[in-house]
């Protein structure tokens, strides 16, 4: 009677520290490992397994070590498995040729698995725009159906302050404030040419056009026509615009005045604090030109050369 009224007592306890979710929780979840061809991604997974540096270590570690912090899936209808959070280590333990996977299995929602996904993997050391902004908006989505009212009709003003709310509770618990996500957000409205230059920006990748985020998040409100032939005009310039041409390039849109020149046009003005000089000892050229040959036609026949050696490059990368 004695041991019956302690381990009530117990209960009681336990039950004080936790709320009835966490306790939920913790009667769906086990832990198994798993091989990992029966864990399939994450539909739409924003987050890229990159085959780095970094993921090299990652399995080097793992081969040694194995893996340490088990992944979070969840089962499906058809007996396999979904990844929840762990895809970088399941990439790891197939290279380092685990047999299998340290899992935890939870019972998840659609919604549910799409927040915890995505909180987890925001954590990484380092997250690319496209990431974050893809990321972003399926979190936001799914916090938006979380709480959906069936009991009320929204009206434009009422969709409004519902969607700015959303915002505010993602911000609250992501390591960007609510402007930013918004930024980050309308990047998933570029055409995904224009959406690698801004993750090049971070990644710093030599010979790859780079683009930050504030002009590329302007360019957004381009339509797609509009931002492959402004894409056409980079390429050709090998350029990405300053935040006050692609304002500049936006306004032209909005008032249905952006075509290929106007866009050439904007692209080709000089950037403030951007104009430098080259200089080169006419000593190293001069054999390669008849005596007399006029400066100005020395230099564009040197730039013809170098578009010329430029296209070549990229024909043979491709």
């Amino acid at each position: 009677m004695a041991k019956n009224s302690a381990a009530g007592l117990l209960t009681s306890v336990d039950s004080m520290f936790t709320t009835q979710e966490e306790r939920d929780n913790a009667q769906r979840s086990y832990v198994i490992d798993l091989p990992a061809a029966q864990i399939s991604d994450f539909p739409d997974h924003p987050f890229k397994v990159r085959m780095d540096e970094s993921m090299m270590e990652l399995a080097d570690s793992v081969k040694q070590h194995g893996i340490l912090v088990p992944s979070l899936v969840r089962p499906m209808p058809d007996g396999s498995y979904q990844m929840v959070s762990g895809h970088r280590r399941k990439r790891a333990a197939e290279l380092a040729e685990l047999p299998t996977v340290p899992c935890i299995v939870r019972e998840l929602t659609d919604d549910e698995a799409i927040i915890i996904m995505v909180d987890s993997n925001l954590q990484r050391e380092q997250v690319l725009p496209s990431e974050k902004a893809f990321a972003y908006k399926m979190k936001l989505d799914a916090m938006k159906r979380q709480g959906q009212r069936t009991d009320l009709t929204f009206g434009p003003l009422g969709q409004k302050s519902v969607a700015v709310n959303s915002r505010n509770d993602l911000a609250a618990e992501a390591p960007d404030s609510a402007r930013q996500i918004q930024r980050y957000i309308r990047l998933t409205n570029l055409v995904p040419e224009l959406l690698d230059m801004v993750d090049n920006s971070v990644l710093k990748e030599k010979g790859q056009l780079q683009m930050a985020l504030r002009p590329a998040v302007e360019l957004s409100y381009l339509s797609k026509d509009e931002q492959n032939a402004l894409l056409e005009v980079m390429e050709g310039e090998d350029c990405t615009p300053s935040h006050a041409q692609a304002i500049k390039i936006r306004d032209f849109s909005e008032k249905g005045k952006l075509n290929p020149d106007v866009i050439l046009s904007i692209m080709q003005e000089e950037k403030p604090n951007q104009v430098e000089q080259f200089k080169m000892p006419k000593n190293r050229i001069a054999k390669f030109f008849p005596a007399g040959t006029p400066a100005q036609k020395i230099e564009d026949t040197i730039v013809k050369a170098l578009e010329m050696y430029r296209k070549r490059e990229r024909a043979m990368e491709r």
